[in-house]
């Protein structure tokens, strides 16, 4: 039977990497799909893993009614058995919802991929609303680390290298803005808490090059 899985996890943990693996198995299976994402680091029309890989997509907006675009590629003779939808976080429940329906009523698999929480700790919309409907829920076991070493499980906003815990939920990172360079970083809880981030820690420790002397 058909199914709504989503595969969740921070930055870094290889969603968008087996986003493309999971594309490339069923291809290979003679099945036909699309592959979705918004907001991609890389650009828009373009799915990209921190690996370096990357691939064509269609790129999802406000307007987009994922059941209108499958039902006018099957209408145009296309073959769709499954959606690969990634950056799943930045779509509207709306959209989610139009997913669901995409597995109930045609059959197809739908497979997202994204981020659970944004900068603050607070659920996107989109994830919060995959949560609630998916089949299926899976945390990806790649752990990424925080700079400590520990287990990351929160994603981190700075702004000229400055975490910030406000501010618009959606920034692309990588990017100059009006409000200074935007840059993301993966935390364990205790240093987002703490809001300390790799550069903050570097600042806080001693210099290898500073002597101390017993008095």
């Amino acid at each position: 039977m058909a199914e709504l899985a989503f595969f969740s996890g921070t930055m870094d943990s290889g969603k968008s990497t087996l986003a493309l693996q999971m594309d490339h198995n069923h291809r290979a299976r003679g099945r036909g799909g699309v592959i979705f994402t918004r907001n991609d680091r890389a650009g828009h029309h373009v799915l990209s893993s921190r690996l370096g890989l990357q691939t064509a997509a269609h790129e999802v907006v406000d307007a987009t009614d994922f059941w209108v675009e499958v039902v006018t590629r099957r209408i145009d003779g296309e073959r769709v058995d499954y959606l690969i939808c990634d950056e799943a976080q930045f779509y509207s429940a709306a959209q989610v919802e139009q997913l669901a329906r995409l597995v109930d009523e045609m059959g197809i698999d739908v497979f997202a991929f994204g981020i659970t929480a944004d900068f603050r700790t607070s659920l996107f919309p989109g994830s919060q609303r995959l949560i609630e409907l998916a089949d299926r829920v899976e945390v990806l076991q790649v752990q990424a680390l925080c700079w400590c070493g520990a287990r990351a499980t929160h994603n981190a906003r700075t702004v000229n290298g400055i975490m910030v815990v406000s501010g618009a939920q959606v920034v692309v990172g990588d990017t100059a803005s009006d409000l200074g360079e935007i840059a993301y970083e993966v935390l364990c809880r205790r240093h987002h808490m703490r809001r300390m981030t790799a550069v903050a820690a570097r600042a806080a420790s001693p210099s290898p090059d500073t002597l101390t002397l017993d008095v």
